[in-house]
């Protein structure tokens, strides 16, 4: 399986966020805009897994919400299988074929589920919606099947979810957004609310859906030891940008932007007691009012002239991407 299959061109979103029209006309304040994601690009192979990984408030949630069409964009275009996303919203049957094709699986699962609905019903609710099955024998028998790919029984789509845990809940999510048959799946922080064992238990079962099912992920994480186990190729946000994405062993093995460094060096690891090392201080400046140039330059202890003055690209190198003025300038000079 080769070629895009998704694909990002240069997506921003941008959220108002201003004062009530009476309180600015009274102060006489502009309005207040918020660049929650400014002009991200990136490729997703048919059956790769690509992570998103960065602090809170740095846009992948809203990167993964622009994908499956709940936010649209403000510039630039999401395709999914050659087909513009923008599209999705006409409701018209090929938008309708596209919605079939793309599912979330959310970060809380004891917030997505409805609690007033016994779990067959959350399971059957995709293939009712997109009328897949209408017999109902036939209906019970593929809810009994999903239930089955998530390792629970066919007794418990007669549970409410309050009757199960939370990693069980995790997997109805699963179940639920399998229901429709999709190609692609957006995995918002799917595992941030279970225990360390229980991440494990789904996080492979994860990957055994996507090797028998020959899915693609798209999935969102701060844990980089989580991203690690799941992930083929990793892209690091910051403050709404991407500034380093490549091959997962790549990026980990040999980090190109002081941030992915930054990230790393947060992880605690028993081999690297005793050996220095180089922190960066700061905290993520206020997105309303960023600093000029590399949003990273007030943190960065790589950072020189350029940095402060214009914003850094992704420059392809090293069989990555990197958005990094001192990055480019290492390999310049080695070059």
């Amino acid at each position: 399986m080769s070629g895009a299959f998704i694909e990002l061109k240069n997506v921003s979103k941008t959220f108002d966020v201003s004062a009530p029209w009476l309180n600015r006309v009274l102060e006489r304040k502009p309005k207040t805009l918020l660049h929650a994601v400014s002009d991200v690009s990136f490729q997703i192979k048919r059956g790769e897994t690509l992570a998103l990984v960065g602090e809170s408030g740095c846009g992948k949630s809203t990167v993964a919400r622009l994908i499956v069409g709940l936010y649209s964009a403000t510039t630039g275009k999401v395709t999914i299988d050659g087909h513009d996303m923008t599209a999705a919203n006409q409701g018209n049957d090929a938008a309708r074929e596209m919605r079939r094709k793309v599912q979330m699986i959310f970060q809380d699962p004891y917030a997505s589920l409805n609690p007033r609905w016994r779990v067959a019903d959350i399971v059957a609710e995709p293939i009712r919606t997109h009328k897949l099955i209408t017999d109902s024998t036939a209906l019970d028998k593929r809810v009994a099947e999903l239930l089955g790919f998530v390792k629970l029984t066919a007794k418990d789509g007669e549970k409410y979810p309050h009757q199960f845990s939370g990693g069980q809940r995790q997997r109805i999510s699963i179940a639920r957004a399998l229901a429709s048959n999709p190609e692609f799946l957006v995995c918002d922080e799917p595992t941030s609310a279970l225990d360390v064992s229980v991440q494990a238990q789904v996080l492979n079962l994860m990957k055994d859906l996507q090797r028998e099912m020959g899915l693609t992920y798209l999935f969102i994480s701060h844990n980089l030891q989580v991203v690690h186990h799941i992930a083929d190729r990793v892209g690091v946000m910051y403050l709404g940008r991407v500034v380093e994405i490549g091959d997962k062993h790549e990026v980990f093995g040999s980090p190109k932007h002081p941030y992915t460094r930054m990230l790393l060096d947060a992880i605690p690891d028993l081999h690297m007691t005793g050996k220095a090392r180089t922190p960066v201080a700061g905290e993520v400046p206020n997105p309303l009012n960023p600093p000029s140039g590399c949003a990273f330059n007030p943190r960065c202890p790589r950072k020189f002239d350029p940095c402060d003055k214009s914003r850094p690209q992704l420059v392809s190198f090293s069989g990555r991407e990197v958005a990094c003025f001192a990055a480019t300038e290492q390999v310049a000079t080695a070059g």
